[in-house]
C-alpha cells in the first residue's frame, strides 16, 4: 500500500513536469525570432547550472570519486538529456509550430517502449503496446495532416523532422537513466548540466560570431528566467525522481499528457490553430493512454512487476 502510494505520488510529479515542458516547447516557439536555438539551449543549461551549482557543492565534493568513476554514463547522459534533446528541439521550433512540436513528443513512449525492450529485454503487455500503437497513429495524423497521401509520400516539414529525432534522444535518455551512478540527484543533475552547458558553449559562440545575435527585450528576459528555473532545475529533479520510482516505460508514458496540455496552450497563449486532424491525433493519444493505463492496473492486480525500476532488468 506504501509503495502504490510511492507511486501515485511519482505519477502526479510527472504531471506538473509535462506542464512546466509543455511551457518550455511554447516559450521556444514563443522567441525563436529573437533567439537563436543553439544559443538559446546554452543560456538555459549555463543558467540552470549556474543556480544549482552553489547548492550542489557539497554534494558533488562527495560523489565526485563516484562520479570520476563512472564518467562515461554521465556525459551521454548530459549529451542526450540536456544538449541534444534541447538543441534539437529549439531548433524544430524555428520551422514547426508548438502545437505538432508538443504532439509528435506524443511519440515518446512507443520509442520508450522500444528501446527498453531492445537493450534491456523490458517486456511491455499487449495491451499497453496497443495503446502504445494508438498513440503512433495519432502521432501520424499529426505529422501528415490527417492526410493518407502525404504519408505515402513520406513528407516530412525540416522542424518536424527535428522534433522527431528530439523525440528518439530523449527516449534514449528515458531508458538509459537505470546506468546513471548510485549518487545524490543533485549531483547528477549538476553533472549533466555543466556537461550540457560546457558541450553548446561553441555552438552559441557560432552563433554570436556568424551574426546571429539576441533580440533583447522583456520577452526575452522572461523567457531566459523560465527555461533556466522551471523546466530546467524544477522539472529534471521532478522527472529523474520519478522515473526512478516507477521506472523508464511508465515515465515515458506520462510525456503522453504533455502534448495535449501543450497543444491547448499554445492555441490560447500564441493563438495557434488548431485542425481537425490535431483533434483526430488528440482523440487517439488519449485512447493509448487509456489502454496503457488498463495494462497497468491489470498488471497491478495480478501482482506483477512490470518494469522494473532503474538500476533493474527484467
Amino acid at each position: 500500500m506504501q509503495d502504490a502510494g510511492r507511486q501515485y505520488r511519482a505519477f502526479a510529479l510527472l504531471g506538473v513536469v509535462m506542464v512546466l515542458w509543455a511551457g518550455n516547447s511554447i516559450v521556444g516557439r514563443a522567441v525563436r525570432l529573437d533567439v537563436p536555438p543553439l544559443t538559446l539551449a546554452w543560456v538555459r543549461w549555463a543558467g540552470a547550472s549556474l543556480i544549482v551549482l552553489p547548492l550542489a557543492w557539497r554534494s558533488l565534493r562527495r560523489d565526485w570519486p563516484t562520479i570520476r568513476q563512472n564518467w562515461m554514463p554521465v556525459l551521454l547522459l548530459g549529451l542526450l538529456g540536456v544538449a541534444a534533446f534541447n538543441s534539437l528541439l529549439y531548433s524544430g521550433l524555428r520551422y514547426t509550430t508548438a502545437t505538432n512540436a508538443l504532439l509528435l513528443q506524443a511519440a515518446v513512449p512507443a520509442v520508450v517502449v522500444v528501446l527498453d525492450r531492445l537493450f534491456f529485454a523490458v517486456r511491455s503487455p499487449l495491451v499497453q503496446n496497443i495503446g502504445v500503437a494508438a498513440s503512433i497513429v495519432g502521432v501520424a495524423a499529426i505529422v501528415f495532416e490527417g492526410d493518407p497521401a502525404r504519408a505515402l509520400t513520406l513528407h516530412f516539414g525540416l522542424g518536424d523532422l527535428l522534433v522527431l529525432a528530439s523525440v528518439v534522444v530523449w527516449a534514449l535518455y528515458t531508458v538509459l537513466l537505470r546506468l546513471r551512478p548510485k549518487i545524490s540527484p543533485i549531483s547528477f543533475v549538476a553533472a549533466t548540466f555543466i556537461v550540457g552547458a560546457v558541450v553548446l558553449a561553441p555552438f552559441a559562440a557560432r552563433d554570436w560570431l556568424s551574426g546571429d545575435r539576441i533580440v533583447w527585450g522583456p520577452g526575452v528576459l522572461a523567457a531566459f528566467a523560465y527555461v533556466c528555473v522551471l523546466p530546467s532545475i524544477v522539472a529534471y529533479f521532478m522527472f529523474n525522481h520519478a522515473t526512478q520510482v516507477v521506472g523508464a516505460a511508465r515515465a515515458g508514458l506520462a510525456i503522453t499528457l504533455m502534448p495535449i496540455f501543450g497543444a491547448l496552450l499554445s492555441a490560447a497563449l500564441l493563438g495557434e490553430k488548431l485542425h481537425s486532424y490535431h483533434f483526430a491525433g488528440m482523440a487517439m493519444i488519449l485512447a493509448g493512454i487509456a489502454l496503457s493505463v488498463m495494462a497497468m492496473r491489470r498488471q497491478a492486480g495480478a501482482g506483477a512487476g512490470g518494469t522494473p525500476p532503474l538500476g533493474e532488468s527484467a
